[in-house]
């Protein structure tokens, strides 16, 4: 039965550095959770802290309704998959999955039962009796799952777990995984650093920065509504452009750009005021070269170079008069991306109108 897992102002300290710095979680039962951040930004740790391999300086992990903020690895009834997948290679693939069994003294019959369950469940059954080193990336990995899911743990951690992997075994195994756990019914805690992954997984995803929590939302509301830009530079690609609020009420909000007024009908995270200094985040894909529907707001004039064809996607560089002087060239560049694309300037400009909508425009007030 899936446990739900807490953490109550969890704090890890090494040396100057605070590597987990007061986090607050409260994971569901069933559900697949990420940590997501850059390199450095503490989910590693923060995941050994809730397996028991770091112990916090400050704080409580709860797994279920135990306080297992001092009990060992072993003790917490969750089960673990590296980055390495630490296989045994002298063991045969029913011999490493069935180790940890065998460590807790179960009884043969039943780690025969539970074996061939694990190895059902990660279609793994016809390798049973090959070495780690007879199988590909990908077949390993499948191996730690059922290795990890044998011992029926409450919860399943995961620490980049598809880093060794190249890009088509990446796609594949992130489906897998989802569905393995769902069929298992687990709570899973996953990190990465692969925005793509946890989008493609996740039930929900906590961003890091510094060892603090910068936002916990579902993969669509962190992309379409960031509360920071530091978010909305870390989860996908986006157009900053500074401004000042000129108007504001309940449904929508005026900023005056470089390139003129930008109206967004997204509630800022924050109260604003008028004057005040905002960054809009204005997401690649939600600029548009079609003719714009009838009453459209945020239509500008501009210039499509510098463009990259993908086949089913173009990207451009739009150029957009600047009415600020203070634009040394006169133009404010976005990033634009272009589904079956028709423009393609690989040399030279081409003039557009492009438009975007106000509900996809939000307002950054921090």
């Amino acid at each position: 039965m899936a446990v739900g897992i807490k953490t109550n102002n969890l704090v890890k300290v090494f040396g100057e550095t605070r590597a987990v710095d007061g986090v607050d979680l409260d994971i569901q039962p069933g559900e697949i959770f990420f940590l997501l951040g850059p390199s450095g930004c503490g989910k590693t740790t923060l995941l050994r802290c809730l397996a028991g391999f770091n112990v916090p300086d400050d704080g409580t992990v709860h797994i279920g309704d135990r306080d297992v903020t001092k009990l060992a690895p072993h003790e917490r009834d969750t089960g673990m998959v590296f980055q390495s997948y630490a296989l045994w290679p002298h063991m045969s693939v029913v011999q490493n999955v069935a180790f940890g069994l065998e460590m807790r003294k179960i009884s043969k019959d039943e780690i025969k039962k539970r074996v061939g369950e694990a190895l059902e469940m990660v279609q793994m059954t016809d390798r049973a009796t090959f070495k780690p080193n007879q199988l590909s990336g990908g077949q390993q990995q499948r191996v730690a799952l059922a290795r990890a899911l044998v011992i029926h743990p409450k919860c399943l951690l995961l620490d980049e777990p598809l880093s060794n992997l190249d890009a088509k075994l990446r796609l594949e195994m992130r489906t897998e995984i989802r569905r393995i756990c769902k069929e298992a019914g687990l709570t899973a805690v996953y990190v990465t650093h692969d925005q793509k992954e946890a989008l493609s997984v996740a039930d929900r995803i906590a961003i890091l920065s510094d060892g603090k929590l910068q936002q916990v939302d579902v993969p669509e509301g962190l992309y379409r509504k960031p509360v920071s830009r530091f978010v909305a530079d870390f989860i996908g690609e986006t157009n900053f452009v500074k401004g000042e609020v000129t108007l504001f009420d309940e449904a929508s909000v005026n900023v005056r750009t470089p390139m003129g007024t930008v109206i967004s009908s997204q509630s800022p995270p924050e109260r604003l005021e008028l004057g005040q200094e905002v960054t809009l985040s204005i997401r690649p894909e939600i600029l548009y070269f079609n003719d714009p529907p009838s009453g459209s707001l945020n239509i500008f004039n501009g210039a499509v170079h510098d463009s990259v064809y993908l086949g089913e996607m173009a990207q451009h560089q739009v150029k957009v008069p600047a009415l600020d002087s203070g634009y040394a060239d006169g133009f404010v560049r976005l990033k634009a991306f272009d589904l079956n694309p028709k423009i393609v300037a690989r040399e030279g400009s081409a003039e557009v109108q492009l438009w975007f909508a106000p509900e996809d425009v939000v307002v950054l007030a921090k």
